[in-house]
């Protein structure tokens, strides 16, 4: 039988940089519990104060380096762009006193709703503060992000249908760009009321995004026949055509043989889905027919959504303890020369009123299966987070024009 094509497979968790990490280690009671990580080398990039306090011993085939963002802005988008290889060097302002009366009346008007409240507000902040006349009116609640450049409009899907919630942020990003209003993106923020009334927002979310404007390394692969997958929110960040994107929302998809499980004591984490999208798209990739690989990009939000903007410490360091639990379900569906690569597109400060995105040294977590001394592939090539490109790139053979590429924006 012919030896199954190379398998790279990136995982972003979502805001946890490792100055983010050393305030969760600081102010959580516990010990935390990530041996995984910690195998992986995450002990040696920390300060020395917490490292008899992250149990666990490094694994020989480990990499382990602190990366720095080289684009301005410390945001999702930016983060996961810079991976791609994509450097931005804008800065964005914020919304402090929501959006102009012109751009809502038109946008207004074009949706055929009326919007209300048009405040700066944390996400789940403006849902649980207007959702009830949200649910009596059918109107969107419009509000700014305390973090980014961006406006959201937050909908129960039982009022406004998910494919009108995707057309509303759509529409808002398209006049936004009309009007010269300098956003990075429109989202659509999906929620549903759970058993007890509460609100939990689903990954039925959608993110109208500002355009790329120039190649990144997903198609760069894809001109090299390599499949391409995103996970989770990856696409709506890094909007590119992939070959496939698995955004899962649904219990009756988690396998249960994975023991995949809630975090979160009402369920309002989605973690779970994209560790099943994920190992869903490894089990794809041994039994599909790849010529020359499969490239996996996945997100994990939760430390970011759930618990970031949130500050709930003790949820934030449960999350990543749950993700080193469950990191072995990924590994074992690697095979020899495949490479996982873990890192962060940005970090979490945890300010009096919110939980604010930072731009923070960020970890780079690395193993190639079945190599017991390092990676086998050169290291610290390209700036910030683009060396995570850069090791995806030479598992493919495409090292020389990513550097190019990479490059060619540094001039």
């Amino acid at each position: 039988m012919a030896k199954r094509s190379p398998v790279a497979l990136v995982v972003v968790l979502d805001a946890v940089g490792l100055s983010t990490l050393e305030y969760l280690m600081d102010n959580y009671k516990g010990k935390p519990k990530f041996p995984n990580l910690v195998r992986l080398g995450l002990a040696d990039i920390m300060p020395e104060r917490f490292r008899s306090r992250l149990a666990g011993r490094r694994g020989s085939g480990s990499y382990a380096a602190r990366a720095a963002q080289v684009s301005a802005t410390a945001d999702s988008l930016v983060g996961h762009r810079e991976m791609m290889g994509v450097l931005d060097d804008r800065t964005y302002d914020l919304f402090e006193n929501g959006f102009s009366a012109d751009y809502l009346r038109e946008l207004e008007r074009r949706i055929g709703r009326k919007t209300f409240y048009n405040k700066m507000a944390g996400g789940m902040e403006a849902i649980e503060l207007n959702a009830d006349e949200h649910e009596r009116t059918g109107s969107p609640i419009a509000y700014a992000s305390k973090c980014d450049p961006l406006i959201q409009l937050a909908m129960n899907e039982k009022v406004i249908p998910v494919a009108e919630q995707h057309k509303i942020a759509d529409t808002a990003f398209a006049l936004a760009m009309e009007m010269g209003i300098p956003i990075t993106r429109a989202i659509a923020r999906s929620y549903i009321r759970g058993a007890g009334g509460e609100i939990v927002r689903t990954s039925n979310r959608h993110d109208a995004v500002l355009p790329i404007g120039r190649k990144t390394l997903v198609e760069l692969l894809q001109e090299n026949d390599v499949w391409t997958c995103a996970v989770g929110k990856t696409s709506d960040l890094v909007n590119v055509s992939y070959n496939e994107k698995i955004k899962l929302n649904r219990a009756a998809f988690l396998d249960p043989r994975l023991g995949l499980r809630f975090v979160h004591p009402k369920k309002k984490d989605t973690n779970l889905y994209s560790v099943q999208g994920t190992v869903n798209a490894l089990e794809a990739a041994k039994a599909v027919y790849r010529p020359k690989g499969t490239f996996v990009f996945a997100n994990l939000v939760d430390t970011d959504s759930v618990y970031g903007h949130t500050r709930d410490i003790a949820g934030a360091v449960k999350c990543v303890e749950e993700f080193d639990r469950t990191l072995p379900l990924l590994e074992k569906r690697l095979e020899k020369g495949d490479l996982l690569v873990i890192t962060a597109d940005h970090g979490m400060e945890h300010r009096a009123d919110y939980g604010y995105h930072s731009n923070e040294p960020l970890p780079l977590l690395a193993e190639r299966k079945g190599f017991a001394k390092g990676l086998g592939l050169r290291t610290g090539g390209s700036p910030g987070l683009t060396e995570v490109g850069h090791l995806v790139s030479q598992v493919f053979g495409v090292e020389k024009q990513f550097l190019a590429m990479v490059a060619e924006q540094k001039k």
